[in-house]
């Protein structure tokens, strides 16, 4: 067995089935979209951890009586 993956290409008009390895350049772009895919995706847990956190000081804030940022206030405005 290999450890190189293993690409399949299928033919939708015919049906055939070709089974290779990935060539080197496959493999290096496959790494970049990893790591694009993994960079994406803490980007998107910050983001929404950060929005969570706003909505939550401003719901403490207007339970309190308390002013609120424009950031605050605006991830309340839909």
């Amino acid at each position: 067995m290999t450890d190189t993956p293993i690409m399949v290409d299928i033919n939708c008009t015919t049906g055939e089935v070709i089974e290779r390895p990935y060539t080197a350049e496959e493999l290096a772009q496959r790494e970049i979209d990893i790591a694009e895919a993994k960079a994406n995706e803490a980007a998107r847990k910050a983001y929404e951890e950060k929005r969570q956190a706003l909505k939550d000081s401003a719901k403490a804030k207007l339970v309190a009586g308390e002013p609120l940022t424009e950031e605050e206030a605006s991830v309340l405005v839909i």
